[in-house]
């Protein structure tokens, strides 16, 4: 068509059946064209690499843009993500539309999602309920979601009500630091199962054509493996890093974990990340413990850390590796997260900017 991708959207009303947005830098000013020309449970492909935007660099920006406020955090490329789809959500919605996500990463310097889009005036009304914002304390990892909204059923009657909080208090109550809140966000799973299943069997099938089966068949196998209904995640060496300590190596930690009663798994988008069900509180018993059998220096100042550490732990940290604790793929020995093609992987100038000559210094 040689025009504005916008226009060709809008004239051709629920035609097509896969519309892929992949600009150079934020995709925002084309979804509200673009879920309008996915015909019927077609999909909708977006990719946005402005990341330093998405993580928090320039949070007015982001909110501009994106209609969200995001958190400079270790969650802060799972965010971005979600970030996304809450965007794609609420361009659809005013056209009576709703998206189901089937695979939504970030990879290296950018984030992809892969959505299927449908018209169904009623599944709109959800839409309040498929989001959260983050509450992130800003002296360690602690964070909480409030939902926007939520439904209340009685007999065949489903009402929708503003979001029941709020789900902290004025001051962290692991370290009496204050929240910054940030959002909203898509608090839904991000990822289809069987959609992950059926691209990676696949990918296995015809590993040949595929130049980078590597890489791709990493990023679905952790994606595969994290747990769907649990957003974010937590950084375990950030969490060390907060307690002035060595952290316990991943495998015990997430034993811990599991032996608590808790589920645990690992992320896509950090390997040092974990996902969990498990209240923070319970996160921090599992090290105060740990510092208990591994001491470290004391804390001369009051600091996030000192305070969590005064506290005695409410739970009994127990240290038997489970199996359950290790995922699939780390026991089969597949690779999970490959290292980068090439020296310093990234996004190269932007284009027209002049190279830099070193030999006229």
């Amino acid at each position: 068509h040689n025009e504005d991708v916008r226009m060709v959207c809008m004239k051709h009303e629920k035609m097509f059946d896969v519309v892929d947005l992949d600009p150079y830098g934020s995709p925002s000013i084309l979804l509200d064209s673009a879920v309008q020309a996915v015909q019927e449970g077609g999909m909708l492909l977006v990719t946005a690499t402005d990341m330093a935007v998405l993580c928090g660099n320039n949070g007015e920006v982001a909110w501009s843009k994106y209609g969200a406020y995001p958190l400079r955090a270790k969650y802060c490329h799972e965010m971005a993500v979600r970030m996304l789809l809450q965007s794609i959500e609420n361009a659809a919605i005013k056209y009576r539309r709703h998206i189901v996500p089937v695979i939504s990463l970030s990879i290296d310097f950018y984030i992809r999602v892969f959505v299927r889009v449908y018209t169904s005036p009623i599944a709109t009304k959800e839409a309040p309920c498929k989001l959260s914002y983050v509450y992130q304390c800003v002296g360690c990892d602690s964070h909480e979601l409030q939902p926007v909204a939520r439904t209340s059923t009685k007999g065949n009657v489903t009402k929708y009500l503003p979001g029941a909080g709020p789900v902290v208090p004025q001051r962290c109550t692991e370290c009496g630091w204050h929240y910054n809140m940030g959002g909203p966000i898509w608090s839904e799973p991000i990822h289809d199962d069987e959609w992950l299943k059926n691209v990676k069997a696949e990918m296995e099938k015809n590993k040949d054509r595929y130049p980078g089966f590597g890489k791709v068949h990493a990023l679905l196998t952790t994606a595969q493996e994290e747990l769907k209904d649990v957003p974010l995640h937590y950084d375990v060496h950030s969490m060390g890093g907060t307690l002035k300590a060595v952290p316990p190596n991943m495998w015990l930690f997430k034993s811990a974990i599991v032996n608590a009663g808790y589920r645990v798994s690992g992320c896509h988008s950090n390997p040092l990340g974990i996902k969990t069900d498990a209240p923070a509180e319970v996160l921090w018993d599992i090290l105060r413990c740990w510092i208990k059998e591994h001491p470290v220096k004391e804390q001369q100042e009051q600091t996030p850390g000192s305070v969590i550490l005064g506290k005695e732990p409410k739970i009994t940290a127990n240290w038997t590796r489970v199996t359950a604790a290790q995922s699939k793929a780390r026991r089969e020995g597949v690779a999970r997260y490959p290292l980068n093609p090439a020296e310093n992987w990234g996004p190269k100038r932007r284009a027209g900017k002049p190279a830099r000559d070193d030999s006229l210094e």
